[in-house]
């Protein structure tokens, strides 16, 4: 069964459409100037495909998430390692879902890294799952540029090889690439010389307009005519289009993206002494006031924990009348008031288990009824920053995973989660070398990588080279930023171990 996508109409008013499953084995190459309506041209292709054939689509910009309400794409954020944009890739060619991968905010050259990255994932998928699928590039220029720029070799040869194996080699595995570009001659001639359907709009310059003839089979003078085309306005040409050049205006969209055709707005009305205040003067809204910091709540889970370490101790002369919740409130406090000390992180657990007594009879908590192991396990989560609020379901299977660890690892492992779970930054070698008790920053690497290896978590590189810690079995992340030291080689090594056992089972 043949597949008509409409465009929209030719200039004598017939239906200008286009032959999905042919498209699908000759690829497409739309140019046009800025302004000349090719993202609308995209828009209205994916749309009118979308119900019939899967679809990626690469966006640099953003314009494009709005067809996951409409259409049901899923919106894949690039700021993802490489590693997990391949997996991710994977499985959308697994579960056959339509995506747009959002690069929006991105440098140049790490979008190109992460488009990359993310092709080679739909690229090198097993055969079982070669299903057909669109790829639409928009601004395949800058995925593909014709010439080296402002960005390193290494991500350009990177981006360039994913862009020339999506054209060249797409095709058996299912790939159909759809590549949209401002100008011909800044793609790279490999990537367009693939293609064999073309939609070419307004162009000015004489290089793009000999190009498009060229592609087209027209000769010089009728290049002339890209001059004048309006937006909206293209030539088609290519076995899913025409047998020869037809003049084509594309329809309406159904989605819009977030920039369009700029349009004039009246200035406000104002005298410019009013304006000048309000440019010149500070606001309220320079300054937002910082948000009140949240009342302590009703302590709930973790109960059996803190009963152990705040249990009264019988005195028959005397009854303590304060509550549950006042008992584990001081022993949060005496815990905090013990880790401010600098040197708490590197003394002996012992030594600080007897400072805790200490406190303990201080305030009458008959605390020296807590066992070690209690005291350990307690300490481990104070250093981690958690309490007995933060206990929810999903903690208390981390905090379950991690009694198979060393006791002395079991803060580190809580800190990265706890780090993770909240968004923050990851933390450094030294402070998971504090969190140990050591002074070393090369034992915070130790143990990155000794739970990497044994499958706690995963720890990777982001293409800046920052560090990514994933909590295994959760969807927690905790990522380094700024000029963050990369990922060491031994616990990439460790990565790849486990990688290759599980492979083995």
């Amino acid at each position: 069964m043949t597949i008509a996508v409409d465009l929209g109409t030719t200039a004598t008013g017939e239906p200008a459409e286009l032959d999905l499953e042919e498209l699908l084995s000759t690829r497409l190459l739309v140019q046009g100037n800025s302004g000349s309506g090719k993202s609308h041209l995209l828009r209205r292709l994916l749309e009118q495909s979308a119900e019939w054939v899967q679809q990626a689509i690469i966006d640099p910009e953003g314009d494009f998430v709005s067809f996951a309400e409409r259409y049901g794409h899923i919106v894949v954020d690039a700021d993802r390692t490489p590693a997990e944009l391949t997996r991710i890739a994977g499985r959308i060619r697994q579960h056959r879902a339509s995506v747009v991968l959002n690069l929006e905010g991105l440098d140049a050259e790490v979008q190109m890294q992460c488009a990359a990255a993310f092709l080679n994932g739909l690229f090198d998928v097993d055969h079982s799952l070669w299903f057909p699928m669109l790829i639409a590039v928009d601004e395949a220029q800058l995925f593909a540029p014709a010439i080296a720029g402002d960005v390193s070799d290494d991500a350009r040869k990177v981006s360039l090889a994913a862009m020339t194996n999506l054209m060249c080699r797409g095709r058996k595995r299912g790939l159909a690439g759809i590549v949209a570009t401002q100008r011909l001659a800044k793609l790279a001639k490999n990537v367009a010389a693939e293609a064999s359907n073309f939609l070419m709009g307004r162009t000015f310059l004489d290089i793009d307009m000999a190009r498009a003839a060229d592609l087209l089979g027209m000769d010089r003078r009728q290049a002339e005519r890209f001059r004048d085309l309006e937006p909206g306005h293209f030539v088609a040409l290519g076995p899913a289009l025409s047998r020869r050049p037809v003049p084509i205006r594309i329809g309406t969209v159904e989605t819009a993206g977030r920039t369009g055709r700029p349009t004039l707005l009246a200035r406000p009305e104002m005298a410019p002494e009013a304006m000048a205040d309000l440019i010149f003067s500070s606001g309220a809204e320079d300054a937002l006031p910082a948000p009140p910091r949240a009342a302590r709540s009703t302590p709930a889970p973790m109960r059996e924990l803190l009963e152990r370490v705040s249990a009264p101790r019988p005195e028959p002369e005397s009854e303590d009348l304060r509550s549950p919740e006042d008992r584990r409130a001081l022993v949060e406090d005496i815990f905090a008031e013990m880790l401010t000390d600098p040197e708490a992180a590197f003394r002996p657990v012992p030594i600080l288990y007897q400072d805790f007594l200490v406190h303990c009879r201080l305030k009458r908590l008959g605390g020296a009824e807590t066992d070690m192991p209690a005291f350990r396990r307690r300490l481990s989560l104070a250093r981690a920053g958690v309490s007995d609020e933060d206990a929810d379901e999903e903690w208390q299977g981390v905090i379950q995973r991690s009694e198979a660890l060393p006791e002395e690892m079991q803060g580190v492992y809580l800190m990265l989660a706890r780090a993770a779970r909240d968004g923050e930054e990851c933390p450094d070698d030294a402070a998971l070398a504090r969190a140990y008790g050591s002074h070393s920053p090369s034992r915070g690497r130790f143990l990155l990588g000794f739970m990497a290896d044994r499958g706690f978590i995963t720890a990777e590189a982001d293409f800046r080279g920052n560090r990514v810690v994933t909590i295994a079995g959760t969807s927690w992340r905790a990522s380094q930023r700024g000029n963050a030291p990369k990922l060491p080689a031994a616990m990439e090594e460790a990565r790849l171990r486990r990688a290759a056992r599980l492979s083995g089972q």
